[in-house]
């Protein structure tokens, strides 16, 4: 009886490790995508080669600024070639204003993999 009671506190504890372990391993990713969110809805952050949001909703007349928080160059160019940014060094920054509804593709002449798209309603 005594080692069926020593199996079942062995076993409860090793749950108990178990769930709080990974209730503690997943609350730092949480922590991380709450910060890597951009402090400004009308801001897109440019950071690891990709445009984040890569997808940005607004209403007519909002104006967007891309940053560039990568260690490497970046610009932002519409493929309608309704805007272009100049080359974007880290934490510099580009702005224009969506004054007409539509959907705005754009992408990175320097690293033409990475692409956006703002909707303008």
């Amino acid at each position: 009886m005594r080692s069926l009671l020593v199996f079942s506190t062995v076993t409860f504890s090793a749950m108990l490790l178990l769930i709080f372990g990974l209730a503690a391993a997943s609350y730092p990713r949480l922590a991380v995508t709450l910060a890597d969110e951009p402090a400004n809805k009308n801001e897109v952050k440019i950071d690891n080669f990709s445009f984040q949001p890569a997808t940005l909703m607004v209403p007519a007349g909002t104006k967007i600024t891309w940053t560039n928080r990568d260690d490497v160059p970046h610009n932002v160019i519409s493929t309608d070639k309704k805007f272009a940014s100049p080359v974007l060094d880290t934490d510099e920054q580009f702005s224009y204003e969506f004054k007409d509804p539509g959907t705005y593709l754009y992408y990175c002449s320097i690293h033409p993999k990475m692409t956006g798209k703002i909707v303008v309603q």
